[in-house]
């Protein structure tokens, strides 16, 4: 029986790509290509699957990766979740591979063999992290506590987003709250974190690994 695989990337080309490379082993098979947090979550209540392969930050009402990531382990704790990205940042990709429905991070800059063996690790119920995935871990230690513990969840899903380019204003788009709502989650995120500007917030942002 084929291994059935939901494939989620908001760049075609490289969903296209990833398809191709899957479907060229024997046993993998996807059952569904996706483009966003929301499609997602409808395909997934839908299609039965053995594994999501899913780029970490894609735009739509989740766009905050770590919490689409916890809402998958809480609603499908049983599926199993590879994680294919270019993220660069040491902090998330230890925030990352510390989910318990994680199974895989490969960076998109590994070689494509490392996505092979990162399911074949999460079939066998095993974790693996790609080469350049595993020295950012190494080199940063980032087996240290979560940053973001102090801040209550939407406070966290506001500072990510901050810290990662957005204006308010944008993520109140995104996460369909009130510029006022995400404002005020940002000023008391702030204030919890011991941050008092925005200069402050980023460099903390960097050390902690509130960034995509």
């Amino acid at each position: 029986m084929a291994f059935r695989i939901v494939l989620a990337d908001d760049h075609p080309i490289v969903s296209r790509g990833v398809r191709m490379l899957l479907e060229q082993a024997s046993g993998l098979r996807v059952v569904a290509e996706v483009a966003s947090p929301d499609e997602l979550m409808t395909v997934l209540a839908a299609t039965p699957c053995d594994l999501l392969v899913t780029d970490f930050n894609m735009p739509g009402e989740q766009a905050d990766g770590l919490n689409l990531l916890q809402l998958l382990g809480r609603r499908w704790p049983e599926l199993p979740v590879v994680v294919l990205t270019q993220l660069g940042n040491p902090g998330t990709l230890g925030n990352i591979s510390r989910l318990s429905n994680v199974r895989g991070v490969v960076s998109k800059a590994d070689a494509v063999k490392e996505l092979h063996v990162a399911i074949n690790a999460a079939v066998a119920n095993r974790n693996y992290v790609s080469a350049s995935v595993k020295r950012q871990l190494d080199l940063s230690g980032a087996d240290a506590s979560d940053a973001t513990a102090a801040l209550s969840k939407r406070e966290a899903e506001v500072m990510r987003l901050f810290a990662s380019g957005h204006t308010v204003s944008e993520i109140a788009r995104q996460l369909n709250r009130s510029v006022k709502t995400v404002s005020s989650q940002k000023v008391e995120a702030m204030r919890k974190l011991g941050v008092t500007s925005d200069l402050e917030l980023y460099s903390y942002a960097r050390e902690h690994g509130l960034t995509f």
